[in-house]
């Protein structure tokens, strides 16, 4: 296992790019906004093409789209069979490297992004009966199925997003390939207009001066903790708020039965999916991020180049959480489910201003070894070798 890959000089052809991934727009989560961004970096040095079965038309990345659909009404196992043949057809002839985010067959470099599929079933411990029935289970025989044949033993390169993941992936499948870490980008703000912007943004919101906003950014809010966060809120003062943005239309009446459970719906303000986030960012004061399960987790990351001090679960919860040194870069969570502890960090990150400027400054030295432009050349050297083998 490496971190990255051995740098090479770029490819100084222009290649042709299929680049595989399920949905392509900012909105649809982290996973996502790293092929946006990857692409973006990528276009303008390659051509390239996107086949996904959805392209947010509110992505201001316009690249040459193929659409891979079918039957809606078929399981999550079948349709993600159905995809990997119909990407492996469409991209099979015309392409010089074929970059793949999903299970399948296709990709000569394929990424990986959440826990692995073996791994989760076949090496973590889990309770017998659950094991005994993943055994006997089409959809678990299906995505192992599709996982196999994506990191079979040949000539195409692995990746993965972040350590915690490449570990799981050397623990499932041995050393089959070398798993290089290939961690998300970030993209600096400018800082022109961030006052006025926050301003107007929290007066729209409903946001009163002096009240200390945390912020949470997820496409599923409650697998990034927002339960612990909740709890977190209902022990702090009442100045205190909560801002979570991102959580798709069929978790909303989740999120708010779980305000109203807490009596919190007045402290909380809900903001559903979006494709520009940097208003948020801009209004908050502290970022939370107490995650029950993120490979590598981009939203903290963005809230610290935005000038957000972080608080986070540590590492297996968060692969971000590797590259952190707590205390210094951001405050850690013991466990994310420890509403006191994290009630706690946010309160002295909010009554001692200094103590949240120490994290943000130092979080700046992180932020210097994530940018888009060296995640491309990392990603470039890759191809070389992948065209090299061949």
């Amino acid at each position: 296992m490496s971190d990255t890959p051995p740098f090479a000089d770029p490819v100084s052809q222009r290649l042709r790019i299929a680049f595989v991934v399920d949905r392509f727009g900012n909105r649809f989560g982290g996973a996502e906004a790293y092929g946006v961004e990857l692409m973006r970096e990528l276009s303008r040095h390659h051509d390239i093409t996107v086949f996904a079965r959805d392209y947010d038309s509110r992505c201001d990345l316009k690249l040459p789209f193929v659409p891979i659909r079918h039957w809606s009404r078929w399981p999550g196992w079948v349709r993600s069979w159905l995809f990997a043949r119909k990407a492996a057809q469409a991209t099979a002839q015309g392409f010089d490297i074929v970059h793949s985010h999903m299970n399948g067959w296709c990709g000569d470099v394929e990424v990986v992004h959440v826990t692995p599929v073996r791994y989760n079933w076949r090496v973590r411990s889990l309770p017998w009966l659950k094991k005994l029935g993943s055994y006997i289970s089409p959809r678990v025989a299906m995505y192992l199925h599709l996982e196999g044949r994506r990191l079979r033993a040949g000539s195409q390169a692995v990746v993965a997003v972040s350590g915690l993941i490449a570990e799981q992936l050397q623990q499932a499948y041995g050393d089959v390939h070398p798993y290089p870490v290939i961690a998300p980008g970030v993209l600096l703000p400018q800082a022109d207009g961030q006052e006025q912007q926050r301003e107007q943004t929290r007066a729209a919101l409903g946001l009163e001066t002096g009240q200390i906003v945390c912020l949470l950014v997820a496409r599923n809010p409650i697998r990034k903790g927002l339960a612990t966060v909740l709890a977190a809120l209902a022990q702090m003062p009442s100045h205190y708020r909560l801002l979570v943005v991102g959580g798709k239309p069929s978790l909303r009446d989740d999120m708010r039965r779980q305000l109203l459970g807490q009596g919190l719906e007045d402290r909380v303000v809900l903001v559903g999916e979006t494709s520009n986030v940097e208003p948020y960012y801009r209004a908050a004061d502290i970022y939370v991020h107490p995650t029950l399960n993120d490979s590598f987790g981009m939203a903290p990351l963005e809230a610290m180049s935005y000038g957000l001090p972080v608080v986070l679960s540590p590492s297996p919860w968060c692969g971000f959480a590797q590259y952190v040194r707590a205390g210094h870069h951001a405050v850690l969570l013991s466990h994310p489910e420890n509403a006191a502890e994290l009630a706690d960090a946010v309160q002295r990150l909010g009554a001692d201003p200094a103590a949240a400027r120490h994290l943000v400054e130092n979080s700046r030295q992180l932020l210097a070894q994530f940018s888009w432009p060296s995640v491309a050349a990392r990603y470039q050297a890759l191809y070389q070798q992948v065209l090299q083998r061949r």
